[in-house]
């Protein structure tokens, strides 16, 4: 897509965890969608390499969500851009671990990137676009926050807040022409999945594969859905002009079941 007819075109969209996974998936889509797309991350090598590889339309910048002294520069170096879409996709698994094998700090380090990193990303963003009366903002969240994990409590706890503070969040801003909407994917394929499978066997004394099945086999279709099919549903939201104060499911069926 090129020009005018771009969904997104004359669009900035600042996309968290962008320097691989799902946040480059989303950027890829935004940016084919027309979209100019800021990238944000922790690892700067990452970010470099994620915007050589996306091409133009892409900058990245350094940051770590969790800290609000980092997101606020972030917001000062992008001053002169007009973030309009903002997508909350930076996050982390946490511990596969019975909950009381679970450390204080483990469950807060989940808890300052997963819910904190998007208070503070919607804290510092969301001034100018109800000034201007218009933007969106997607929280990724995950069917995790809606149904039973075992052996995942921080992660899952986490997602269901992300969840709470769309709804509240989307009241709060809506009147002033904004929209706030949260996306739920369920298992997607990718290291991250091939991570906790690879845990969960140890921890219970199974096989990858026994445990891979124990999430597939949950879903309708079969299978865990892909990070490109994530990207394609952040630009699907951002088509949908009456969306607000949603929660979207992209669970290959895993919710239904």
């Amino acid at each position: 897509m090129s020009g005018g007819t771009a969904p997104l075109a004359g669009r900035t969209a600042l996309v968290s965890g962008g320097g691989s996974g799902l946040g480059a998936a989303i950027a890829r889509a935004l940016l084919a969608d027309g979209a100019r797309v800021v990238i944000t991350g922790r690892n700067e090598q990452a970010l470099k390499e994620t915007a050589s590889r996306l091409g133009p339309g892409v900058i990245h910048r350094v940051c770590d969500v969790s800290r609000p002294e980092s997101v606020e520069a972030l917001a000062e170096s992008l001053a002169d851009e007009e973030v309009s879409i903002l997508v909350n996709n930076a996050g982390i698994a946490g511990p596969v671990a019975p909950l009381t094998e679970i450390s204080a700090g483990d469950w807060d380090e989940v808890f300052d990137i997963n819910v904190r990193g998007v208070f503070l990303m919607c804290r510092a963003f969301l001034p100018a676009m109800t000034a201007r009366g218009a933007g969106d903002v997607i929280n990724i969240a995950s069917v995790s926050g809606k149904r039973p994990l075992l052996r995942r409590t921080p992660y899952c706890a986490s997602k269901m807040a992300v969840i709470g503070l769309t709804t509240t969040l989307a009241g709060e801003v809506g009147p002033s022409g904004v929209t706030v909407n949260s996306l739920s994917p369920g298992p997607v394929a990718g290291p991250r999945m091939e991570r906790n499978f690879r845990l969960e066997a140890e921890r219970t004394g199974s096989s990858y594969a026994k445990a891979e099945e124990a999430f597939v086999s949950r879903s309708a279709l079969g299978r865990m859905v892909t990070e490109d099919e994530v990207g394609a549903a952040v630009g699907a939201m951002l088509r949908m002009p009456g969306l607000c104060g949603a929660d979207i499911d992209l669970s290959a069926g895993m919710v239904a079941r």
